[in-house]
């Protein structure tokens, strides 16, 4: 079983980029997509359906801002939208799928790069996501977390931990969350199968600086310990390119038949 998360900033955009052919070839079983800046009427489903998917949306109510999807090429036997909370269902940041023996949640976390009110926002909801998560526990055990996390939890992340050290997406709160969030029972999957360096999922568009490799990684797969037995591989596709970022992967041994 395949899984793939990738925020591709603007669904159209991607598309223009190649982003169809791409997935045909790729051939995820799930695909979870972030930043799509698409509403109902402006995401071409059809263009998925006919390669296999089920689609299922959560755009912000802001035009061109945000919103999460879910493409499955297995119908889930539930899509819940939004976690709850009306000020993030607002800007369409969780959507999950539950399977019969797991469930994927797909998340897009708010940024506070660009001032302090969004980075208390980014805080507050910090705290209350994990909140909601232990919540999901006993109904929803069998969890992957995947998505835009807008963290970079180690040093080993960040191409210049040194510089960034005062940066939104690198702070001290920031990282902690992501270790005490990990020790609620999760795994970072990409760290579990790969341990090297200049490993990122995100590039400034500035000049260079992808083709430079000075990135982030702050895209996760993150994965219940008890299905950890399941876990096959885990990786980085920086070569697709319709976004800043690029998709990661996860593939699993099937958890059911």
């Amino acid at each position: 079983m395949k899984i793939i998360s990738y925020n591709v900033n603007g669904i159209r955009s991607a598309i223009s980029k190649g982003f169809l052919d791409w997935v045909k070839a790729a051939n995820p079983d799930v695909l979870c997509l972030q930043e799509i800046k698409a509403d109902e009427t402006k995401f071409d489903k059809a263009c998925f359906e006919e390669i296999g998917y089920h689609v299922y949306l959560h755009p912000a109510i802001k035009k061109g801002y945000s919103g999460v999807a879910i493409l499955s090429k297995k119908e889930p036997k539930n899509v819940c939208i939004g976690c709850g909370i009306e000020q993030y269902d607002h800007e369409g940041r969780v959507i999950r799928a539950d399977y019969d023996s797991y469930s994927v949640l797909n998340v897009y976390m708010p940024s506070g790069s660009s001032g302090e009110h969004r980075q208390a926002f980014k805080m507050e909801w910090l705290r209350d996501f994990q909140q909601y998560i232990q919540g999901l526990k006993d109904t929803v055990p069998g969890l992957v977390i995947c998505g835009d996390y807008n963290i970079c939890h180690q040093a080993i992340d960040i191409h210049n931990p040194k510089s960034n050290a005062n940066s939104s997406g690198f702070l001290p709160e920031e990282r902690n969350w992501f270790s005490s969030f990990l020790k609620d029972g999760y795994i970072d999957s990409f760290r579990h199968f790969n341990q090297e360096p200049h490993q990122y999922t995100w590039w400034s568009y500035r000049a260079n600086v992808r083709a430079k490799n000075l990135g982030w990684r702050i895209d996760y797969l993150l994965v219940s310990e008890h299905l950890k037995p399941l876990m096959k591989r885990a990786a980085i596709l920086p070569e697709a390119k319709h976004s800043d970022h690029c998709p990661i992967l996860l593939e699993m041994h099937p958890v059911e038949n």
